[in-house]
């Protein structure tokens, strides 16, 4: 699956002066089949938490084992991921089983603060992924920026190291574009880094912004999309090697009331093969309960590395490519909050596997759904 030869179904997007020009080749062979969905109960406990807000997914396939984040912000319960086993029978999610829960630490080695009691010691847990040459996980905050009268915090994003047991051994040097500021520069609040994956040989970590950065476009509307940048890093140092420019969708349908709330953002990446990437588009609006999932091919191997670009407004560069795999919309069922992808075992039938986890917000009008598919 991961050998076919792709470069001859890639398209590239240029970007001068704010015009976009795109020149599209024949489709790629790449496809994803519905196998079955299976839904974790609202407000299921355990070991005396809520498990709810999964906004991350992540496959040891030594140990069969899957990474589930918690988006909770210490609200619920201490900030925490938990170890699960999926059991496939048929080519289908037979049952989930969690198997344990982990506490998130500080440097300090001391567990997080609630965000409604002290927002500046708290955290905004989004994405794990686990490192089997380390044995340890990465996990990333989105952070936070709330300018208001009566209440404001600036919270950098992170993305750091800990053990299996939730303590801390790093973090990453963000780029400075990635620091929360007062004036509307650098990331949008609650809009920054949203998913995490590893190169095949754990060498490199990609990272995304949700939407664009304020200096680099303006968000998503119904008529055009945004830009927003992917990220490198080198393992070793963990230092930002290389940044990609990458164009959202427009949002997928109007809101409703009009001007009611409605995004259109990257909420997974997984790594596919060299340069390339699956990158997970959500959208989101009023009125629609079901979000619109889209999951893109995206390959950045002749992308501008656009790290030194302060901003991307009349700018000219190439933009990663992107070819439309799977549109949600079209497996006639309900598509939650989608949030984690990964590659997991090779089915009954030796074909791979991929599965999603949705989030639900802790919200009872929401579905905790985890997605099994086949890879063609």
């Amino acid at each position: 699956m991961r050998n076919l030869s792709l470069l001859a179904f890639l398209f590239f997007t240029f970007v001068s002066c704010s015009t976009v020009k795109t020149n599209e080749t024949a489709n790629s062979n790449l496809s994803f089949t519905l196998l079955n969905s299976v839904e974790i109960p609202f407000n299921k406990e355990f070991k005396n938490t809520v498990v709810g807000g999964l906004s991350s997914i992540d496959y040891d396939p030594k140990n069969d084992l899957y990474y589930f984040i918690s988006d909770d912000r210490a609200v619920y319960n201490d900030a925490r991921f938990y170890t699960a086993k999926i059991h496939l029978g048929s080519n289908k999610i037979d049952s989930i089983a969690f198997k344990n829960i982990v506490f998130l630490k500080n440097a300090a080695g001391e567990k997080y603060s609630s965000w409604e009691k002290q927002p500046d010691k708290s955290i905004d847990p989004e994405e794990l992924r686990y490192n089997p040459k380390t044995k340890t996980v990465v996990w990333s905050s989105e952070g936070a920026r709330i300018m208001s009268k009566d209440f404001s915090v600036l919270q950098h994003p992170a993305v750091h190291t800990a053990t299996t047991e939730g303590n801390f051994i790093n973090t990453f040097n963000l780029p400075a574009n990635l620091n929360m500021q007062k004036e509307e520069k650098g990331p949008r609040n609650n809009s920054v880094l949203e998913g995490i994956t590893f190169n095949k040989n754990y060498t490199t970590l990609y990272t995304n912004i949700e939407e664009p950065l304020y200096e680099d476009d303006t968000e998503a509307s119904i008529t055009k999309g945004g830009l927003i940048r992917l990220y490198a890093f080198d393992i070793k140092s963990r230092k930002n090697t290389a940044q990609y420019g990458y164009l959202l969708d427009p949002i997928a349908h109007q809101p409703n009331p009009a001007a009611g709330f409605a995004v259109n953002g990257v909420s997974a990446i997984q790594y596919y093969g060299k340069d390339q990437l699956l990158v997970v588009e959500r959208s989101y609006s009023v009125g629609k309960q079901a979000c619109t999932i889209k999951v893109y091919l995206c390959n950045f191997s002749k992308a501008t590395d656009i790290k030194h670009i302060a901003s991307l407004q009349n700018h000219e560069f190439t933009l990663a490519s992107k070819k439309l795999i799977l549109n949600m919309d079209d497996l006639g069922i309900f598509i939650d909050n989608i949030e984690g992808v990964t590659f997991g075992p090779k089915l009954s039938n030796g074909k791979q596997s991929l599965l999603f986890v949705s989030d639900n917000n802790f919200s009872d009008k929401q579905k905790t759904q985890v997605l099994l598919f086949e890879v063609d």
